[in-house]
């Protein structure tokens, strides 16, 4: 069988609308998880001081393969419970927007790490990613974060298989994008930026995420849906 026909019968069967629409959630997940200024974040940003742009950049993108993979579990378990919560999809989000504004309180409250004096030695870039990736790996609690984004923004839809892969693609490439965007600031106002600046930086995150969390919390509460 050739492979057109095949190809066509898939496009012919995807949900263009939905597919648009776990582009955009997929971003806002992303761009969402990444944000708080964590251990790998503040890593992020010492490395960009310290080593340069790039360097603080690589560490980013290994974070956003590590968040990727706990997505990626977060979802296979969460598939099962959207199956069984599929007529009750007004609890479910009213329960994520809760945990998504605590979690916004939390950031808004918590104190970053401390900086520490950089290592003499840049490493490679790769090296520089896998350390990366492997401190987010060692955080597991990040789970808790995308079982609340992905219950607020209805982010798991079995039997869609391509629009949700295309979702997770813009999970990564939303977590991409804050990393890019973050260490092109700080690259800029290097003479500026201490820890006070990671603390601010966290307040501000932490009032966005509550006031996503609040608009969807008054969104379902009105009936609306992120579903499509």
């Amino acid at each position: 069988m050739s492979f057109f026909p095949i190809f066509a019968v898939i496009i012919m069967q995807i949900d263009m609308i939905l597919l648009f629409g776990m582009l955009f959630r997929g971003l806002i997940v992303g761009l969402v998880a990444s944000a708080p200024m964590g251990p790998v974040g503040v890593l992020c940003i010492q490395r960009t001081l310290n080593k340069g742009r790039w360097y603080g950049f690589v560490t980013g993108a290994g974070a956003a393969l590590s968040d990727l993979v706990y997505a990626l579990l977060t979802g296979f378990c969460m598939s099962f419970v959207v199956d069984f919560f599929e007529h009750q999809m007004f609890i479910l989000q009213l329960v994520g927007s809760a945990l998504l504004f605590g979690f916004g309180l939390y950031t808004y409250n918590s104190k970053p790490p401390q900086m520490h004096q950089p290592s003499l030695r840049k490493g490679t870039l790769t090296h520089n990613a896998l350390t990366g990736l492997l401190v987010t790996l060692s955080n597991p609690l990040i789970i808790f974060l995308f079982v609340a984004l992905f219950a607020r923004f209805t982010f798991v839809i079995p039997g869609h298989p391509v629009e949700q892969g295309v979702g997770y693609l813009a999970l990564l490439v939303g977590a991409l994008l804050w990393w890019f965007g973050i260490t092109y600031i700080v690259n800029n106002v290097r003479s500026r930026f201490n820890e006070n600046g990671l603390k601010v930086l966290n307040r501000i995150i932490g009032i966005i995420v509550m006031v996503v969390a609040l608009c969807g919390f008054c969104l379902t509460l009105g009936g609306g849906s992120l579903r499509y």
